[in-house]
């Protein structure tokens, strides 16, 4: 036992210190690594591209005839609030990996509050360690990227492809592998704004990498990348989002999503180019239809009068916020949205409700 706990400590200070010496070369000098994947500037078509969900049977897109599986990471901590929201993400997951046009392959949980939980049967995870105490100044997430690198370097995952996906993400049809020819396949952000922030991104993205607007608007999720080039992004990922937060000006500018920055800065730095896939995702209330999409993320609260009139701002006579739920988990059955919402509000809690009533001890 003293043997295993004197390991463990060695561990963790040698992680710390690793940690900290990357935050000092990534604050203080440009990144010198080599750079895959294709260049930017021999890129022609528009930024924004519908992607084609048949498979062209002739020439080079033969190729994608054969299924390209790609394994879901979510990174989560082992709060009540996120534990909720992985088990209702893997209940859909499950739900459709088998479907016709789903090149969905294995799912893991990253855990990075270093330690077990009781979820662990249920949910396949990996264990990560969080970062040493302190270092994510009340960042929470600026553990994911760290999280990452350690699952990267440590599991052994079949699939070629990765899709990177959040616990409050809610799958609603089959996941097809909407990567291409070494592109990535992101959602693009409509508040990532690289070139409004041109003069605080270059202290991170020299002028010599390019134009500022080789630096994609989004952030790591979704995002489906090549696992090699997803292994050669994250420990940059982390450098950056560490650097980020230690630069204070940076810090004031990007707030709450920092760490989205950092992944576009990584990735284009890393030549890794993503087709921005508008179909990706929907936000409920803003987005009312889910159409053609493949996740509803739920990052919003929905508020409604029982005339099913948002009254965003304002909590609603009728309401859906997971933050409602930060510290015990959704019950079963929750009252169904007033006529006149819209459909990815109504389709939103009926999903959660299948997923609540089937997943078994829930709220336990």
């Amino acid at each position: 036992m003293g043997c295993g706990n004197l390991f463990y400590s060695l561990l963790i200070t040698f992680s710390a210190a690793l940690i900290t010496y990357n935050i000092i070369i990534s604050a203080n000098a440009p990144l010198k690594q080599e750079l895959p994947g294709p260049s930017r500037s021999s890129i022609t078509v528009d930024p924004i591209i519908k992607m084609p969900l048949e498979r062209s049977s002739g020439g080079a897109a033969g190729t994608h005839s054969k299924k390209r599986l790609f394994h879901t990471a979510v990174t989560a901590s082992d709060s009540v609030y996120n534990t909720w929201q992985c088990r209702v993400m893997y209940y859909w997951f499950k739900k459709f990996k088998n479907e016709p046009g789903s090149e969905m392959g294995g799912f893991t949980r990253i855990l990075h509050s270093g330690k077990s939980d009781k979820y662990m049967d249920e949910i396949p995870t990996f264990v990560a360690n969080p970062l040493p105490a302190g270092m994510d100044q009340g960042y929470i997430v600026l553990n994911r990227p760290w999280a990452f690198v350690q699952w990267l370097q440590q599991a052994d995952i079949k699939e070629e492809y990765v899709l990177m996906s959040e616990p409050d993400h809610i799958i609603v049809k089959p996941i097809p592998n909407l990567s291409r020819d070494g592109f990535g396949a992101a959602f693009p952000f409509f508040y990532i704004e690289p070139k409004k922030y041109e003069s605080i991104l270059r202290k991170y993205f020299p002028v010599e990498k390019g134009p500022i607007t080789n630096i994609d608007p989004i952030g790591n999720s979704p995002v489906i990348v090549g696992k090699d080039s997803l292994k050669k992004i994250a420990p940059t990922w982390m450098n950056i989002s560490l650097a980020m937060k230690k630069d204070r000006e940076t810090d004031k500018a990007f707030g709450w999503v920092l760490e989205m920055y950092a992944y576009a800065v990584s990735s284009a730095l890393h030549g890794v180019t993503n087709i921005l896939y508008k179909d990706f995702m929907i936000q409920p209330p803003w987005d009312t239809e889910v159409g053609k999409k493949f996740i509803i993320h739920y990052t919003y609260g929905c508020d409604y009068d029982m005339k099913g009139k948002l009254t965003y701002g304002k909590i609603g006579e009728w309401r859906f916020d997971k933050r409602s739920y930060d510290h015990v988990a959704p019950p079963k059955n929750l009252p169904m949205p007033p006529p006149g919402v819209p459909e990815s509000v109504v389709t939103l809690v009926k999903m959660v409700n299948e997923a609540t009533s089937n997943i078994p001890n829930w709220g336990s």
